[in-house]
């Protein structure tokens, strides 16, 4: 009687490498939120200072904030949105990070 072995069968990955490229470089985004406490000017001041955005950019994303209720302000990997939303802390913002 002849018994074969088990035998281990690479098996190939099911999803292409874009997917698997695009899962692991997801980008994360720091939102910062509308709050009663900071005035306009100061949170135009903060964009520009600690993102070094355009008085522009920076008095654009403090209407959205004000408007909207939040702001996308930064994209990028998770330890940097966890530094910027830790700096916007810093600074008296409320401030979160997700996934984008």
């Amino acid at each position: 009687m002849v018994t074969s072995a088990p035998v281990e069968v690479d098996r190939p990955d099911v999803r292409g490498e874009e997917e698997v490229a695009e899962e692991t470089d997801r980008p994360w985004t720091t939102i910062v939120w509308n709050d009663p406490i900071n005035l306009m000017s100061y949170v135009t001041y903060v964009f520009e200072s600690y993102f070094g955005y355009p008085k522009t950019k920076a008095h654009k994303l403090m209407l959205d904030v004000h408007h909207r209720g939040k702001a996308v302000v930064a994209h990028g990997s998770r330890e940097e949105m966890e530094r910027d939303v830790s700096a916007m802390h810093s600074y008296g913002l409320w401030a979160t990070m997700q996934r984008a």
